[in-house]
């Protein structure tokens, strides 16, 4: 079962679905579903192209001094420079001398994972995004920030995904590959069989609430190889707080008991207790194994979580290692 049991029964009332409706075609089914993808498509990738630009606004990328082709800064000569590094028309322009730095040249290489089980399509209000949607906005902005610096972006687990991407084009290829996801059974995480290299990049992005044993299997597989990763955890704010009263029935949406509350407000407190043992728990797991942690909501401003991913990339790779 995909979901903390607790959690799947009581934080998802039936609501109605937020994702374009589908095309009514008597003739081919498949046509209704093609239409609606490819009509949110372009609007997806505007979207993520807008996050990103707010986002590139106020950060640098990983520039230092090292090999490359690239002119980065001047900087005053130390004491025993070799003659040959001095720029000497750069120097001549004032009494000190100068050397020509070239900016470090090396592309990352990221695989990007996002949750595509059925329940990510849930939000509690009609004003909010799907997890799912919020997940894939994230994903495809921060697969442009990668892209814009050079860097090379892959999906993990998604067939088709099997070169990486690069350069402009290369988001919107990975836009494509997105789109054409259906709602998997793998409980939440990546999938068993995904191959890995060993000290590859890798972002996830989704709810973790599945079953601690096997978010801890995961990561032991994970820091094994090893990889540096960085975990999203994207919630609705509803799944955080349980703000409902009076008769509610709750309906899971991956094959749980709808569980019928007469008083909803009563579970309240239960409700609290098990998500903050979760919640500790899985900051624990990711603490064990080296990786980082960044929680989100759907109901604040998708800019916030883009520039903490950023940034968390870019620190530094911190592999994982055996909990």
């Amino acid at each position: 079962m995909k979901r903390l049991s607790a959690i799947a029964a009581w934080a998802r009332p039936r609501v109605p679905a937020a994702r374009p409706p589908e095309l009514a075609t008597a003739h081919h089914p498949g046509l209704a579903e093609a239409q609606a993808l490819g009509a949110r498509l372009p609007a997806l990738l505007v979207a993520a192209e807008r996050v990103a630009a707010t986002v590139a606004q106020g950060v640098h990328g990983r520039r230092r001094a090292g090999m490359g082709d690239s002119f980065w800064q001047f900087r005053q000569a130390l004491p025993g420079e070799p003659i040959s590094r001095i720029d000497w028309r750069q120097s001549a322009r004032s009494s000190r001398a100068y050397v020509r730095e070239t900016e470090w040249e090396a592309a990352q290489s990221v695989f990007l994972w996002h949750d595509a089980s059925a329940s990510m399509r849930w939000c509690s209000r009609a004003e909010l995004p799907p997890k799912r949607d919020r997940a894939e906005l994230l994903l495809l902005a921060l697969a442009a920030l990668l892209l814009r610096g050079g860097e090379h972006v892959r999906l993990l687990g998604v067939p088709g995904a099997g070169t990486w991407a690069s350069g402009q084009a290369g988001l919107s290829r990975i836009a494509a590959q997105l789109a054409v996801l259906e709602a998997d059974d793998t409980g939440g995480l990546p999938p068993a069989d995904a191959e890995l290299p060993r000290h590859a990049r890798l972002v996830l992005i989704g709810d973790m609430l599945a079953e601690p044993a096997q978010i801890e299997a995961l990561f032991a597989r994970l820091s094994a190889i090893p990889v540096s990763c960085t975990v999203l955890q994207t919630l609705d704010p509803a799944e955080l707080s349980l703000p409902y009263a009076g008769r509610v029935r709750f309906e899971g949406l991956e094959g749980e008991a709808p569980v019928l509350a007469a008083r909803a407000q009563d579970l309240a407190q239960a409700y609290a207790s098990v998500l903050e043992a979760h919640q500790q728990r899985v900051a624990t797991l990711c603490a064990g194994a080296g990786f980082g942690l960044i929680r989100h909501r759907t109901d604040q401003p998708p800019q916030t979580a883009l520039l903490a991913l950023h940034q968390s990339l870019h620190a530094g790779p911190k592999f994982g290692r055996r909990t």
